[in-house]
């Protein structure tokens, strides 16, 4: 291993894996520190993930207890309500933090659902609307570097329809890398029904009317440009309804499509748990110590990147005691509070095929609405009722605990699973300093690491989401004519329930951790500039959805990698900075100086670099 690299990046997700690539195309020396470790490959997970009859998402990937992994499965409802907690995360809120996420080469990424759709440009004004943080920047600013993202992760969608449906403002000569994946035949059927309907949300007076519209996803479809030369992007999406956790085709993005370009001048090692980030008398970082077979190592570089996930990122600022001058190091934690409505249609809907979603309606993201509620986005499941009421195995074990047998339970079975659908309404959970995340140093790891201590509530903005979206439910099922079965009892099946104005309500994790180092304009209220780089140290970074002030109601894994790669420029010319040697004010007479140096770049710096060396007497290294 080099003593000391131009860039060290902590975690190999999709924003580590990402700044890696783009550093190392321009010639700079990476170092990728990964806690977990390496994963199988897309077949032999989902081979491994059959022969276990399924599990939680993290399941059929590899574990380590140097690096434990949250899951679902940590938390249990109990039957009078409230919830206990087991594993890593230590939960001490109201209400649970319900979302999991794996320690892994590739990260989460390796199990996400693959749908990528864009924020909306009103998403990043929040607090204009009188809830949460605006951001630093624009949609205009980030713009350039969604189409970046996308032509990276392979998104398949209709620009025409995120135009009209959505309202994004996406240039008109553009075109998504793939056309929109095909609607499911739930999709189809959802439209004929509701297309051009109208339903009421209790929070404004005005009715909404309804389109399902195609999600975009980050999965192989048909190419926009048949005949355009490109990389290999793995198998089109082949509708095996297992998008989580495992793509058996390759067919998603994974940040291991990412790895597989990166530049011989980047280089990984998994099993390596950043214990600290190391900072000297200037407030500039020097390196990393990394824990690793049992010992404790250090490494150098001019610039380190934490890219671990946002919760990882807060706990690793904290145990360096970094970037916390305004005390937002962990506050303003966020997720995508999901409410799962689910029941039966009244004809066969061909349930459990495809990617978990599809299609959707937008018509509840944006506008006027927001300011008294949560806005949310529907999502409409094929997957029937497995994420809301347990996998078709639950219904098996129903109907034989009710004495069917033989044809009748064939029957009764064939009938119940293929009218089974579900409606997912993803929430935005504005920003708050008291959802956070803090360490207690009587709790430890296995390595003898402080775990992450988290308080987590729903504020009565995101439960008002939550009523008007049970009352939208409610709507759509009649318009369907479906039978409703949703129900939140108490128990196992449910530790985030809560009641809202004496109705019962509960809600799943999305999976999108944000807000722990959030982005602003100013050091005073925030952790990071505009470009994820930390106010204190202007030579660390702390890159991913821990940096984004909103989550709006896309999923944010697009967001993310758009704002990966915007960093990523900002921190090649960093590099290029700290590499470029100034003149020094004259000390002699004057005259020619032989010895001065141009203070000019350009190009991208060579590959290899030479590694840094203390500057001749007439030079400095210009900080960033």
């Amino acid at each position: 291993m080099s003593a000391r690299w131009d860039a060290i990046v902590v975690g190999a997700g999709f924003a580590g894996s990402l700044v890696a690539q783009r550093l190392g195309a321009q010639g700079w020396r990476v170092l990728v520190l990964e806690a977990g470790r390496p994963a199988d490959s897309a077949a032999a997970t989902a081979t491994a993930y059959r022969a276990a009859a399924g599990g939680t998402p993290t399941s059929p990937y590899p574990h380590s207890a140097d690096a434990p992994s949250p899951d679902v499965g940590d938390l249990t409802g109990l039957p009078d309500g409230g919830f206990t907690a087991t594993g890593y995360l230590v939960q001490r809120g109201p209400l649970p933090y319900a979302s999991g996420y794996l320690r892994a080469n590739g990260g989460t990424g390796l199990l996400w659902t693959g749908l990528a759709p864009r924020m909306h440009p009103e998403d990043l004004r929040t607090a204009d609307l009188g809830h949460g943080r605006n951001w630093p920047i624009t949609y205009r600013d980030l713009e350039p570097y969604y189409r970046r993202a996308e032509r990276e992760l392979g998104v398949a969608a209709d620009a025409d329809q995120q135009r009209e449906a959505v309202g994004l403002p996406i240039p008109d000569d553009y075109a998504f890398p793939m056309r929109a994946i095909a609607p499911s035949y739930l999709d189809r059927r959802l439209a004929d029904a509701l297309d051009g309907r109208t339903v009421r949300d209790p929070a404004v007076a005005d009715p909404a009317t309804l389109t399902v519209t195609a999600t975009p996803h980050a999965r192989n479809g048909l190419p926009t440009e048949p005949g355009r030369p490109g990389r290999p992007l793995g198998s089109p999406c082949a509708g095996s309804a297992s998008c989580v956790p495992v793509c058996p085709t390759d067919a998603k993005y994974t940040p291991l499509r990412t790895q597989a370009r990166w530049a011989p001048t980047v280089r990984l090692r998994t099993e390596a748990v950043v214990s600290r980030v190391l900072a000297d008398g200037t407030g500039r970082v020097a390196g990393v110590e990394y824990l690793s077979g049992g010992a404790a190592h250090r490494v150098e570089a001019e610039l380190v990147v934490l890219a671990a996930h946002a919760i990882e990122n807060a706990k690793l600022l904290l145990l360096s005691g970094l970037a916390n001058r305004s005390d937002q190091v962990g506050r303003n934690l966020m997720d995508h509070p999901v409410l799962l409505t689910w029941g039966l249609m009244p004809r066969p809907v061909g349930p459990y095929r495809g990617p978990g979603s599809t299609s959707g309606l937008e018509a509840f993201r944006f506008g006027a609405p927001r300011l008294l509620r949560a806005p949310f986005r529907v999502e409409i499941g094929n997957w029937g009722w497995s994420w809301a009421a347990g996998p078709p195995q639950t219904e098996v074990t129903a109907l034989l605990g009710a004495g069917l047998r033989g044809k009748e339970l064939r029957d009764r079975l064939g009938d119940r699973l293929g009218r089974q659908f579900s409606l997912q309404f993803e929430l935005e959970q504005p920003a708050d300093p008291a959802n956070r995340v803090t360490l207690d140093p009587s709790l430890r790891d296995g390595l003898g690491l402080p775990r992450p201590v988290l308080d987590y509530d729903l504020s009565a903005y995101v439960r008002r989401g939550m009523a008007s979206a049970r009352a939208v439910s409610d709507q759509l099922f009649a318009l369907l004519g479906a039978e409703d079965h949703t129900r939140y009892e108490a128990g196992p099946q449910w530790p985030g329930r809560l009641e809202f104005e004496g109705r019962p309500y509960a809600y799943r994790g999305a999976g999108h951790a944000g807000g722990t180092h959030v982005m602003g304009d100013s050091p005073v209220n925030s952790v990071v500039d505009q470009w994820q780089r930390c106010w204190d140290h202007p030579n660390l970074y702390a890159v991913g959805c821990g940096s984004m002030p909103s989550l709006g109601t896309s999923n944010p894994s697009l967001t993310m990698a758009a704002l990966a790669l915007r960093s990523a420029d900002r921190i090649h010319r960093d590099l290029l900075a700290l590499r470029r040697p100034v003149t020094l004010p004259a000390t002699r007479p004057p005259g020619p100086v032989s010895a001065s140096v141009s203070a000019s770049v350009s190009g991208p710096a060579p590959s290899p670099l030479p590694a840094p060396s203390t500057p001749p007497a007439e030079t400095i290294r210009e900080s960033s």
